[in-house]
């Protein structure tokens, strides 16, 4: 009998960590040090940050509907009280499994460490994880959504297998960042070795601008890309050639998870920041004609839509 369900379909019981993760650093835009607890929580509980640093320590729990501010990170809020910077833990959370969490911070953010995921996932495989009682479940895209903003777009798309395939592409008048794209099945190893490290970047000409606007404050050579007209100022360069669009793709995903359940279908994004990403996670909550929860699925990651058939839908849409 436990061939049989092998061959038909796999029900995935959702996860928390094994032990409390703690870890202190600065706020890339507040620039203040931040003390963070990452504590194992019950099933069907999701992410929920506590700010520990203010009066009963309010809860936020990370849903897109949560959501009050997308300018140059993703921030949440609730009754009054704020998180920002989340994306690249919540992509951590995402990549690596992690389906019930609570976070624990006595700042306005979460530390940016080095800019990427890799710390995050670091400390998640040092705590390691376990499987809880409640199944998993699900949301597969039956129908094309999209969200489409001038020249920037995401079309979320249904799978020919039974897993999560992206196709990110970004095109900017800048030589370091023209015509570069990321096409993969999504899964945990591919994460681990091919997003969580990308770093996030930024150019040097806007960093005063950012910082009269407040933001920034934290930023530095140590925990972010920085980019001038001709050159990349890091000691030792990038990590990859193509480090900006992973990184595009490892913040796509940080913003994904806000929908509050792993998707299976097929992401195509030319150009997406935070702001299109949190309007695509809106769209598929306001079209659940489009897509189902699902709990026992056919499983198997490594497949995926080969590049025609992707274009052939898109061309439909």
């Amino acid at each position: 009998m436990a061939c049989l369900l092998l061959h038909t379909a796999i029900m995935m019981m959702q996860q928390t960590l094994k032990n409390i993760i703690e870890f202190r650093g600065v706020g890339l835009h507040t620039g203040r040090e931040v003390n963070a607890r990452i504590v194992p929580s019950c099933g069907d509980s999701g992410i929920t940050f506590f700010r520990r640093d203010l009066p009963g320590a309010p809860a936020i729990r990370a849903v897109s509907s949560n959501v009050i501010s997308t300018s140059y990170a993703t921030t949440l809020g609730s009754r009054g009280a704020t998180v920002s910077t989340i994306e690249h833990l919540m992509a951590a959370f995402y990549g690596m499994g992690v389906d019930n969490a609570i976070v624990e911070l006595d700042g306005p953010e979460v530390p940016i460490l080095d800019g990427s995921a890799t710390g995050f996932v670091g400390m998640i495989e040092s705590a390691g994880l376990v499987h809880l009682s409640s199944p998993r479940r699900y949301m597969v895209v039956k129908k094309p959504i999209k969200v489409i903003e001038d020249d920037k777009y995401i079309f979320l798309l249904p799978s020919d297998g039974s897993g999560l395939s992206i196709n990110y592409s970004i095109d900017f008048a800048h030589p370091f960042l023209a015509k570069q794209s990321f096409s993969r099945p999504f899964s945990r190893d591919v994460f681990r070795k091919e997003l969580g490290s990308a770093r996030t970047f930024g150019f040097l000409k806007d960093v005063e601008m950012m910082r009269a606007n407040g933001l920034a404050k934290g930023g530095s050579l140590e925990n972010a890309i920085v980019i001038s007209d001709t050159e990349i100022l890091n000691e030792g360069g990038l990590r990859y050639p193509d480090e900006f669009v992973r990184h595009k793709v490892l913040d796509l995903m940080g913003d994904i998870a806000l929908v509050g359940a792993p998707l299976i279908g097929n992401i195509v994004a030319y150009r997406s920041g935070h702001a299109l990403n949190h309007r695509l996670a809106q769209e598929i909550w306001r079209k659940p004609g489009k897509w189902e929860f699902m709990e026992s699925l056919s499983w198997d990651d490594g497949i995926h839509a080969p590049a025609p058939v992707l274009m052939e839908k898109m061309a439909s849409l």
